[in-house]
């Protein structure tokens, strides 16, 4: 598998000090090969610095009956991609968990959505990516897209996870990618609608 669209590392990136205390950095996350391969866990904060760890991850694609994607602003107090648009939620298993409990359970976390409101969710895709965010750190995952469209649209945001929310049609969102581009989207979804479509 081969890392989708690496970028160079600011010369002053990766300045993480003032985030020492950022209330995820004393969390684990699963360390892997090229192929999704455990290999140990090693701290999140360190994953995400410097050149950053390659670890596990995954992007949950939110959708309603009509085909319409949810997408959901990260809130401003992110260390990464702060107040960019994901699709729709994303984040990292603990060792041991599978994707799918991992999803379901930053669902309820982030956004309120419970399980009772879907029974499609799914692993549809896998890739590696590599990004760097100027000044702060770096995404290297192996990232599993997940997807669940949803019976009850009733959301309950966290709003220290969740800024804002909007509801898009998704093949309108892929086909006109520079009337969303002030929304800023998030990397690692750019490149799963891409794979998507692909």
């Amino acid at each position: 598998m081969s890392s989708e669209d690496a970028e160079a590392p600011d010369p002053d990136g990766g300045g993480a000090d003032a985030d020492i205390d950022h209330e995820n950095a004393a969390q684990d996350v699963v360390a892997v090969d090229p192929d999704d391969a455990p290999q140990g866990t090693v701290n999140r904060l360190d994953a995400h610095t410097g050149d950053g760890i390659r670890h596990r991850a995954f992007t949950c694609l939110v959708f309603d009956g009509d085909g319409r994607i949810l997408l959901a602003q990260r809130a401003p107090t992110k260390r990464l991609w702060d107040g960019h648009w994901d699709g729709t939620v994303a984040s990292h298993p603990v060792e041991g968990q599978s994707q799918e409990d991992a999803t379901e359970t930053r669902l309820e976390e982030e956004l309120g959505i419970t399980p009772d409101q879907y029974d499609d969710l799914r692993v549809t895709d896998r890739f590696e990516y590599k990004r760097y965010y100027p000044n702060e750190g770096v995404e290297w995952e192996v990232c599993a897209v997940l997807k669940v469209t949803l019976s009850d649209t009733d959301l309950d945001p966290d709003p220290a996870e969740i800024g804002g929310r909007l509801w898009v049609d998704y093949d309108h969102l892929h086909e006109n990618p520079a009337l969303y581009r002030q929304l800023r989207l998030c990397p690692w979804f750019e490149i799963a609608m891409r794979r998507d479509f692909a």
